[in-house]
């Protein structure tokens, strides 16, 4: 059977990726990637065996856009709920 033959809409993607492994971009410079367990319609999230990644840009006083340092913090969670309104992005494991 076709893969995807059962999506008809974008939410159809969410479905199909509960108990895989996602990747979550969040407002605000966060990326996060984790197991799916249950979302909803407001694209509020269950996530377990969570990695996040938060990008800081300390750029010196003055200084142009686009210089200065960037570091990336990482932590791992259990379990983490994401609020559906910080929710830019979600992406399925790729199915080559």
């Amino acid at each position: 059977m076709d893969p995807s033959a059962g999506i008809q809409e974008p939410f159809d993607l969410i479905r199909l990726s509960l108990s895989e492994r996602v990747f979550v971009k969040l407002r605000g410079d966060r990326e996060l990637t984790g197991i799916l367990h249950a979302y909803d319609g407001h694209m509020n999230l269950i996530l377990s065996d969570v990695e996040e990644k938060i990008m800081i840009v300390d750029a010196p006083e003055g200084a142009p856009p686009g210089h200065g340092a960037v570091s990336i913090v990482k932590r791992k969670m259990e379990m983490l709920f994401v609020r559906g309104d910080g929710v830019i992005l979600v992406s399925p494991p790729s199915r080559t």
